[in-house]
């Protein structure tokens, strides 16, 4: 599973998904400061699964009806890096199957998954 992860995501995240293996673009690394459409864009060139906290993308995808590959929107405010991490890990390792090309958002206390 590949992954590009929006300049709103955590490096230590960014760091935990690159050392159990995934491929992940970091557009923090890469293109910082483009705007939201060309995130999606890049995600969609790279098939790739877009992780981010930016709750516009919600926008883009529900009223826009943007093409995606999955979105995972992080909404972990206030917790430390190391819970961000553990929180995401499990959540893509339970939800593996799931999570692709839908738009899912995790949360301090559960994933919820739309299926589109």
């Amino acid at each position: 599973m590949k992954f590009v992860a929006d300049e709103s995501v955590d490096k230590p995240i960014v760091d935990a998904l690159r050392s159990k293996g995934y491929e992940v673009y970091y557009i923090l690394e890469e293109s910082y400061g483009i705007p939201d459409n060309d995130v999606l864009r890049i995600a969609n060139i790279r098939e790739s699964i877009l992780i981010t906290a930016d709750k516009d993308f919600g926008e883009i995808i529900f009223r826009q009806k943007k093409n995606h590959f999955g979105i995972i929107l992080i909404r972990l405010a206030g917790l430390s890096s190391e819970h961000k991490v553990n929180l995401t890990l499990n959540a893509i390792d339970r939800h593996f199957e799931e999570i692709s090309a839908n738009f899912s958002v995790i949360s301090k206390t559960h994933i919820r998954i739309i299926k589109l």
